[in-house]
């Protein structure tokens, strides 16, 4: 089958397409034939490889010394070609959608997954580009508002609100009933207004933290702004979230909680099958959707990457394994 193979870490051009082996599969799992799969911000950083000095060495020894030994890639949406012979909810020509952590692999033409992983059918409005997009950015945002307690009624802010996570916490902070906050740049701001924003900030003009407005919560969906600077704007016990924490602030998480009286969240919440479930209720209801910047065939696979390391995508950035109608 056809592969994305990184010859080392570095810049988008050490991927390439490759011929490697099709996996096979065991009792407990299903092979998919991948139809679309995205590009991530992590994606990239993983290809980098640029990551916290605490983690470096363990990941370095985990992923690969001298280059990945994974293919990369996390989200994928295709359809079952073959099920292991302990059985399971799926059946061959089930279409879905799923997220494959750690095992990584979805730059391929096949993965094989547990049965019980990651895995949901996908959604029946949704095609594979739009459903393979749901994972990162849904399940972060749904995780971290719901671990917030957002409730009808809070205030939310949202910084970086035109990208994966971003979208989807501006949809799902409007479907719990919070008032809406989006910051952004200009170019995003029709789209975000679509998908519910009350009101939206153009970061590049004005800073948000001089307003006198204080929110419930603060969630900064890209790691970008400034922790202290977020916290500035955060009411006494409201919520600060942070989706892609610096290592210092981690540390720093806790004594803020007890000593400013404000409640910080750096950690990404578990993946559940269950919170699956539910974002795809949510979509097949009409309530969420993914944002869709651009697609691009698999063997254009560095272009992706360039156009997502410029930071400046508007939703999510789909590759395109085989073309939707085809197998």
């Amino acid at each position: 089958m056809k592969a994305i193979v990184a010859s080392k870490y570095g810049p988008p051009e050490v991927m390439r397409l490759e011929d490697v082996v099709k996996p096979t599969i065991k009792p407990d799992e299903l092979l998919i034939r991948i139809h679309a799969t995205t590009v991530s911000a992590g994606d990239c950083e993983l290809r980098r490889f640029e990551m916290p000095i605490l983690f470096w060495l363990p990941l370095r020894i985990f992923m690969g010394i001298r280059r990945p030994k994974y293919v990369l890639g996390t989200e994928v949406a295709g359809v079952v070609k073959l099920v292991g012979e302990q059985g399971s909810r799926f059946q061959v020509g089930d279409p879905v959608t799923a997220f494959t952590g750690f095992r990584f692999g979805a730059y391929a033409e096949y993965i094989s997954l547990p049965v019980d992983g990651m895995i949901i059918k996908k959604p029946e409005n949704m095609s594979f580009e739009e459903s393979a997009a749901i994972h990162i950015g849904g399940l972060n945002a749904l995780g971290f508002l719901r671990k917030a307690g957002i409730k009808k009624g809070d205030s939310v802010l949202i910084y970086g609100a035109s990208g994966s996570i971003g979208t989807f916490a501006v949809q799902i902070a409007r479907i719990l009933g919070a008032e809406v906050t989006a910051v952004c740049s200009q170019k995003h701001h029709e789209v975000i207004r679509s998908i519910g924003a009350d009101h939206i900030i153009d970061y590049k003009k004005e800073d948000y933290a001089a307003h006198e407005k204080r929110y419930d919560c603060v969630f900064d969906a890209v790691g970008k702004d400034g922790l202290f600077h977020g916290l500035k704007v955060v009411k006494a016990k409201g919520v600060y979230i942070q989706a892609s924490p610096k290592f210092l602030h981690t540390i720093l998480a806790p004594w803020i909680s007890v000593f400013a009286r404000k409640k910080v969240l750096l950690n990404p919440p578990g993946e559940r099958v269950s919170d699956l479930v539910e974002l795809k209720g949510l979509i097949e209801a009409g309530e969420l959707r993914s944002v869709m910047d651009r697609s691009y065939p698999l063997e254009e696979i560095v272009e992706a990457h360039r156009y997502v390391e410029e930071g400046h995508k508007q939703g999510n950035v789909a590759i395109r394994v085989i073309d939707e109608g085809t197998d």
